[in-house]
């Protein structure tokens, strides 16, 4: 095990960063609609609460809301509990791992998937999993307690997902420490030209116009956006400080991975993850301002 001295500063933040999108290609792709769709469930938004929320087995809305942060609960509500009226949460992680092995052999081809590489990044990411805790991080624990599959690409796979949700749900800690409500962390997010589009966010969590503007209006009370909807100064001090926040609440995986093993799976991860986006893993109106 590495001292955290040895461990660059943001070397955390950047592994995270090449390792989330891999996790997150198969939200996009039709193989999962055409999973779901196969376990009953034809709606987008109830397929994405069901087969993110299923590893905490058949939860109400509350916990979603909860868990999820940033939709509007009327959305989750409006899915959930009935999801669980048409399928099993065991049936949805089921469909959920055959999407992904789909997609991303889809995306990447049969030689990667079962490239030395591939199975690299799945022993370093899984080691780096290792160093996570459970304490305060319910997404994070409840995927924790599912088995690693065998193959290399979902090994992986499987590893991306809990130092998601790991990072996720240290994120959420600091959202309501800085006294952000879910669509507060979208829109400031969004500002920052950061995160998801507009147009993307008013497709998928629920809000409505309204919403956004007041929403909006709350933010400019606190001196964090201006009159144009940019971050002020002190809006980009506050995105600036929630980052460095959620880094010292994820810091232990990669601690415990080390800085040469951080290096070397941010280099393979990067590779992996840029043959995704390439391939088009992505819509293309998802991110930017």
């Amino acid at each position: 095990m590495t001292t955290s001295s040895a461990l660059p500063e943001q070397a955390g933040r950047t592994c995270h960063a090449v390792i989330n999108p891999f996790h997150s290609t198969h939200y996009f792709a039709p193989e999962l609609a055409e999973e779901m769709a196969k376990a009953g469930i034809e709606n987008r938004s109830a397929g994405y609460f069901a087969c993110r929320g299923a590893a905490m087995g058949a939860v109400g809305p509350g916990t979603i809301t909860a868990t999820f942060y940033n939709f509007k609960h009327e959305l989750v509500a409006r899915h959930v509990p009935q999801v669980w009226t048409v399928t099993t949460p065991q049936a949805v992680l089921d469909a959920r791992l055959r999407a992904a092995d789909a997609t991303l052999r889809r995306l990447l081809g049969p030689e990667a998937v079962a490239s030395p590489e591939m199975a690299e990044a799945a022993e370093l990411a899984l080691r780096a999993t290792e160093g996570c805790s459970r304490r305060a991080r319910p997404l994070y624990a409840a995927h924790a307690d599912l088995p690693v599959p065998d193959a290399p690409h979902l090994a992986y796979w499987h590893a991306a997902t809990l130092l998601r949700e790991h990072r996720g749900d240290g994120h959420l800690s600091a959202l309501l420490d800085a006294g952000l409500d879910g669509l507060e962390a979208l829109v400031t997010h969004t500002a920052s030209g950061r995160g998801m589009s507009y147009q993307g966010v008013m497709a998928t969590r629920g809000w409505s116009e309204e919403d956004w503007s007041a929403a909006q209006e709350r933010l400019r009370g606190r001196g964090l956006l201006d009159a144009e909807g940019e971050l002020t100064e002190a809006g980009v001090q506050l995105r600036k400080d929630l980052e460095r926040a959620t880094d010292r609440l994820d810091r232990a995986p990669y601690e415990h991975l080390g800085a040469d093993g951080v290096a070397r799976l941010t280099e393979l991860a990067t590779g992996f993850t840029t043959a995704v986006m390439e391939a088009g893993a992505f819509p293309a109106t998802l991110f930017g301002k």
